[in-house]
């Protein structure tokens, strides 16, 4: 069981839905993201999705393009990323980290390559988001060989044929993106997320995580009440980007500890 499964299973037992907060890797500075890391946990985040910066990351709205730019802007690299979850688990050895990314970096580095040394690093789960299903097999197949989740996108427009199809091949969550558009949109409608949620039910045992549209604890709370997963991304990355940096961790800590306390 991976520690993703385990956390699930976990709060499940419990009664409680996962928060899984996003941030950038290397934003607003590299020798931030791993205190930032470990501020989250400390809050009450149960799984971290962290972000590897990529120079078109068409999934993303503005809020984390200029998270990524600054992370780029100090050469924040798959590498580098890999480096943080290392350190990260010298004191962590159980919260799961969940990279999200696009297929150049990983490709630059190399599919095999990648997944042993994110294994390695401390690497839970992998989303990459423009890797579609259909040419997806043999690389969610080689991070399952090395112990990582493969996790997927599902959206508004998913038919049941292609539900069918990502559930085959993903395993830790699903990640179901609430409305039509890039991260941090807005206009989200709960009663329609709640009734596809319930139609991928029907097709998985998976859980099943929200984002795309959670800016607030009123709205992660309604989310909550439908999903196993909050995952709350342009939100998180906002503070980061409005905060100075002697009130980064603070801000950081009290957004967390609000969307906890909402979700339950």
């Amino acid at each position: 069981m991976s520690r993703i499964q385990a956390r699930f299973a976990a709060l499940k037992a419990q009664g409680k839905k996962a928060l899984i907060p996003y941030i950038t890797a290397g934003d607003p500075h590299p020798k931030y993201t791993v205190g930032l890391m470990h501020a989250l946990v400390h809050a009450g985040a149960d799984i971290l999705e962290l972000g590897v910066p990529f120079s078109d990351p068409m999934a993303d709205g503005p809020v984390i393009q200029r998270a990524t730019e600054r992370a780029l802007a100090h050469k924040v690299g798959l590498k580098d990323v890999l480096e943080m979850v290392r350190e990260f688990r010298a004191t962590d050895e159980q919260t799961p980290v969940v990279l999200m990314g696009y297929a150049n970096p990983v490709e630059a580095m190399g599919q095999a390559a990648f997944a042993q040394r994110a294994s390695e690093a401390g690497v839970d789960g992998v989303l990459t988001v423009d890797y579609p299903p259909e040419e997806c097999q043999e690389f969610a197949q080689l991070l399952q060989a090395h112990q990582l989740d493969a996790i997927f996108l599902l959206s508004p427009t998913s038919d049941r044929q292609r539900i069918d199809m990502i559930t085959q091949q993903a395993s830790g969550f699903i990640y179901y993106v609430s409305l039509k558009g890039v991260t941090g949109s807005k206009n989200l409608d709960i009663e329609e997320v709640g009734s596809k949620v319930a139609s991928i039910r029907q097709q998985t045992d998976l859980p099943i995580g929200v984002g795309f549209g959670v800016r607030d604890a009123a709205t992660a709370k309604a989310v909550a009440a439908v999903a196993d997963a909050v995952v709350v991304g342009s939100r998180m990355v906002q503070e980061i980007e409005g905060s100075s940096e002697d009130q980064l961790l603070n801000n950081v800590v009290k957004l967390t500890q609000e969307l906890r306390a909402a979700i339950g």
